[in-house]
């Protein structure tokens, strides 16, 4: 979902040994048969100083408040823990809550590793957030009708943060919330801002697929299609738009420093801040690190994404699931939702700088004021919706396998647009082959 530390090695061998849906016999009972207290494994994937604080300040707090139900804490990372949790998944050692982010989440539910959520969430929860939200979640259950298999909680929007200075002495429109810069009026400016060895904007591209799908639904596109239950790659026209566009700026305009072209999210901050370059589109998790690192003086502004024929982005949330085999689901489930109500999901989007799901999260002032872009990043929630590629089984594969290498190359200008396309439809059919049901 985005850039993330690697942890400790230690954490890696907390991960292996903590797991596993400990507690006692007796099922879904709030305390064991032998009178001890419940006892559930929380398996989180923060990593930032802030997030991983308020995670296990609210674990804290359950605690206390829940001594017949009981939760671990294990920290775990981004960087593994898929390959982690099949291990575990298929030794039936897995924690009964997982921290994960939603494309994991399909290829899990289709091997029947993760409980469907559908008739379990309270209706608060459930109320307090949106569809477009839950749509992230939801997934055939096999049996012919839809599952949820995750609790939504965090999401993820693109947005461009820009140094200010060389913002103001170009003297562009500086796009809004409710006006965002167009793709055409984004690259006008881009141009505008390159002389006197400055360029116009950085692209990140080491890992440059979900950046790049995400943003092809600003011109409606989605990359994959289903027919007659089979689902193919698609690169047409609507996919097109923004790889070129990406290419032009780098290729054709000259207004992309090609030094970042390689670098992940994080590696071009340090070049921004020396004026380098005036745009960075980024995650808005990004913030935190400029906020954080930037020297005095530096003056920087959260931008919206820019638009095409709609301004839409695709989603992806950070979720919580029941693994199927967990022996405690219910109280896993009363967890989860004290874990993520309201003011709780308000100190996760703070820690982690991203947007919570909640409704009432939305609206908490720590979320809406202008300091540090948050106003502008809350309110790109309204433009997410479900990316299409989370209900594709074997996109990790694909995007792995295929589509990072040949973007890769494209975006360095080592093959046309042409090129890029045959190879991500060609070479991405016969991954999709492997997984159709």
């Amino acid at each position: 979902m985005r850039i993330r530390s690697a942890l400790a090695a230690a954490a890696i061998v907390a991960l292996a040994g903590a797991c596993g849906s400990g507690g006692g016999d007796g099922g879904s009972s709030s305390s064991s048969s032998s009178g001890e207290p419940v006892k559930i494994n929380f398996l989180s994937l923060a990593w930032q100083k802030e997030s991983v604080a308020a995670n296990k300040q609210i674990v804290d707090e359950w605690n206390k408040a829940n001594p017949n139900i009981q939760v671990t804490y294990v920290q775990g990372s981004w960087d593994n823990v898929n390959d982690q949790l099949v291990t575990q998944f298929a030794g039936g050692t897995a924690p009964d809550v997982i921290h994960n982010d939603s494309p994991a989440l399909s290829g899990f539910a289709a091997d029947g590793y993760l409980l469907d959520l559908k008739d379990k969430v309270p209706a608060e929860l459930k109320s307090d957030i949106p569809q477009s939200a839950w749509d992230t979640v939801t997934f055939d259950d096999g049996k012919g009708g839809q599952g949820v298999y995750g609790v939504p909680f965090l999401q993820e929007s693109q947005v461009i943060i820009a140094n200010k200075k060389l913002l103001d002495a170009a003297k562009v429109r500086v796009p809004t919330a409710d006006n965002p810069w167009t793709w055409d009026e984004f690259s006008a400016a881009a141009k505008k801002m390159t002389k006197d060895g400055t360029f116009g904007v950085a692209w990140a591209m080491k890992s440059p697929v979900n950046k790049t799908l995400n943003l092809a639904l600003n011109f409606g596109g989605t990359f994959f299609q289903t027919a007659d239950g089979k689902t193919t790659v698609k690169v047409g026209p609507e996919e097109r738009e923004v790889l070129q566009r990406i290419h032009d700026q780098l290729h054709k305009d000259k207004s992309a420093d090609p030094a970042a072209l390689g670098q992940g999210t994080a590696d071009p901050l340090p070049a921004f801040y020396k004026g380098k370059f005036a745009l960075l589109p980024a995650g808005v998790f990004l913030r935190q690190q400029v906020a954080e690192q930037a020297p005095d003086g530096f003056e920087w502004v959260t931008l919206p994404g820019p638009k095409g024929t709609t301004a839409q982005q695709g989603a992806v949330s950070q979720t919580l699931s029941i693994a199927q085999d967990s022996k405690h689901p219910e109280e896993a489930m009363k967890f989860m939702a004290f874990f993520l109500n309201g003011p709780n999901q308000a100190k996760l989007a703070k820690g982690d700088w991203l947007l919570p799901t909640s409704q009432a999260a939305a609206s908490d002032p720590a979320i809406t004021t202008e300091e540090n872009g948050w106003d502008v990043a809350t309110a790109s929630v309204k433009n997410l919706v479900v990316a299409p590629f989370l209900k594709v089984n074997g996109f990790d594969e694909w995007k792995s396998k295929v589509a990072t290498p040949v973007l890769q190359e494209y975006f360095a200008g080592k093959i046309t647009l042409d090129d890029a396309a045959k190879r991500l439809v060609d070479e991405g059919n016969k991954v999709l082959e492997r997984y159709q049901r």
